[in-house]
């Protein structure tokens, strides 16, 4: 009897419960991963250690990602079975990789050369197997539909690009969670309107996962990061869903997204893209620096510099790459090169804002110090 019930069950007739359940399993997961990471992190002082780039001045757990991973695992394994299990299993090994590449670097150290070539193993498998890749640019510079290759080392580079971004924006409490948990939370609404469950499934199950993930890394006494582990996790989790949004909107004339797929896709891992390109120019044609070299130039870093706290500044970059995704929606149906130049202006104006606004705050005060010396 359950076998006839699960044969002929339908998650899109019974939404609402079907995320729900995705949501709550992986919450569930999560939240009680975190004590026994936090006692062998204790116990066996897998920490990290404060050194003179870190944002923070204690010894802090750097394993969060390990609960991450297990509540995606969990929600895979258990909710998979009636969705799309081929991709659902070529995700997992891709995630798998990372998660074991991101562990070993997070308690010895990995070489960039091995992350790398672990990261083009994780998208491989899936660009090969599931044939899940970006096939075209929607007209973008004219270009509609790529020849094969090209388009599978186009996809390799935008799996890459993504999986570093989030990795480097990880360096001030709440900032790459919650850029991922908006992500999710946006794609999570573009495949429901395709009726792609399976991916809507794993969006709705990651952002339960990174929900108390941000709670713990937010605070004060059992504070935790994500580490390596989970910010490659996570930034190949949504690299896949670009890939599969733009994909899969490209497929079907139909689609709503038809023509605004690759402008809103990126509208969703804006900032993450311009702050990781932004630190290569500084870093290869300023410094003369290799553009992996750390550093303090981060736009996270510069809006330290100016008082902010790590809750502002998380909170900040949030809402703005949010509003940016909504305004991005209103104008879906311009002409492509229309959207992308006012994604590009509105995008870089508004991540400057507040760069403008105390560049004209201290010109104001330098203007009273000439008009009225002491």
């Amino acid at each position: 009897m359950i076998q006839d019930l699960l044969e002929y069950f339908n998650p899109l007739d019974y939404l609402a419960l079907w995320l729900f359940s995705a949501f709550a399993i992986a919450l569930f997961v999560s939240f009680n991963t975190f004590p026994a990471i936090f006692m062998i992190s204790v116990k066996k002082q897998l920490m990290d250690v404060p050194g003179l780039r870190s944002a923070h001045s204690k010894r802090t757990p750097t394993l969060g990602g390990i609960a991450i991973f297990m509540s995606l695992v969990v929600v895979t394994t258990t909710l998979g079975g009636l969705l799309d299990t081929k991709v659902l299993l070529l995700l997992l090994g891709g995630m798998t990789i990372l998660f074991f590449l991101g562990l070993k670097d997070d308690l010895l150290v990995l070489s960039p050369r091995k992350k790398f070539l672990g990261q083009l193993l994780a998208a491989l498998i899936l660009i090969i197997f599931t044939d899940t890749r970006i096939i075209g640019f929607s007209g973008i510079l004219g270009v509609t539909t790529l020849p094969y290759w090209i388009s599978v080392i186009f996809t390799l580079f935008v799996y890459v690009l993504i999986i570093n971004a989030y990795n480097l924006i990880d360096g001030i409490d709440g900032l790459a969670g919650g850029l991922a948990l908006f992500a999710c939370g946006a794609f999570a609404y573009v495949f429901l309107t395709m009726e792609d469950v399976t991916l809507a499934t794993i969006a709705v199950a990651a952002i339960g996962s990174l929900i108390p993930f941000l709670r713990l890394n937010f605070a004060k006494k059992r504070k935790i990061f994500m580490g390596d582990t989970g910010s490659m996790i996570i930034g190949f989790l949504i690299s896949f869903f670009v890939v599969r949004f733009i994909g899969e909107a490209q497929m079907y004339k139909a689609s709503s997204f038809y023509n605004s797929a690759p402008v809103l896709a990126l509208s969703i891992v804006f900032f993450p893209l311009l702050d990781t390109l932004r630190i290569f120019f500084i870093r290869a044609a300023i410094h003369k620096k290799s553009p992996f070299s750390a550093d303090q130039n981060h736009l996270h870093h510069n809006l330290l510099k100016l008082g902010y706290s790590h809750k502002q500044i998380t909170a900040c970059v949030v809402i703005i790459n949010a509003v940016l995704f909504v305004f991005t929606l209103l104008f879906k149906d311009f002409e492509i090169h229309l959207q992308f130049v006012i994604l590009l202006c509105l995008g870089t104006l508004l991540y400057s804002a507040v760069f403008i606004y105390h560049w004209l705050m201290d010109q104001k005060s330098k203007r009273k110090t000439a008009e009225h010396p002491s």
